[in-house]
């Protein structure tokens, strides 16, 4: 089976997942995959969508309902946590809307959420708001990156332009890391 095949009949399915587990890579793939017309850009959209509003959701619910559990009280320890609870305390429906775009803060934060008063409704609400926007923008780059890729080095063999897009997507990744790290190491001295 050939890799457009399989793009075909589990590409939806592998962009929920990755968005639900992974994050940005997966969206912006599936844009890349969408310019490719292999899939449409409002499938693999809403796929990313609907899996990072999933994933959000279990982590959510792991906080609330599954606190005592030793993965959920491994990532309640790390030292993210601590910022992550001050801008939530500060700013709970900004940080609500927001925390899927802060680099380091995506999985941790829905946990540290579902263990305070918030209510649940609240959070599907906003959850599923911020969830539309990530999934129409992160899938949207990656669309855009796709025909940037085809205009610039023509029309490549798919494996090749979806290695081109994890291999960008990957030094956006680290620099976004590093900046992160910049930035906290600068707070601290």
């Amino acid at each position: 089976m050939s890799i457009e095949l399989l793009i075909e009949h589990y590409g939806l399915l592998a962009i929920f997942l990755g968005a639900a587990f992974e994050g940005e890579t997966a969206a912006f793939l599936g844009g890349v995959i969408s310019h490719r017309g292999l899939l449409t850009y409002w499938s693999a959209s809403l796929a990313a969508t609907a899996g990072s509003f999933a994933g959000d959701q279990f982590w959510f619910f792991a906080g609330r309902y599954a606190a005592r559990w030793g993965l959920v009280r491994r990532l309640m320890e790390t030292p993210t946590l601590a910022r992550a609870t001050r801008l939530l305390e500060r700013y709970p429906t900004g940080f609500i809307l927001a925390f899927r775009f802060l680099v380091g803060l995506r999985t941790i934060s829905p946990i540290v959420i579902g263990t305070t008063r918030i209510a649940t409704g609240k959070f599907i609400i906003l959850n599923a708001a911020a969830a539309l926007v990530w999934g129409q923008l992160f899938t949207a780059l990656g669309y855009v990156f796709g025909h940037g890729i085809e205009q610039t080095l023509g029309h490549l063999p798919l494996h090749r332009h979806l290695l081109i897009a994890i291999g960008a997507a990957a030094v956006v990744a680290a620099a976004a890391l590093a900046f992160r790290k910049m930035k906290l190491s600068a707070r601290h001295s």
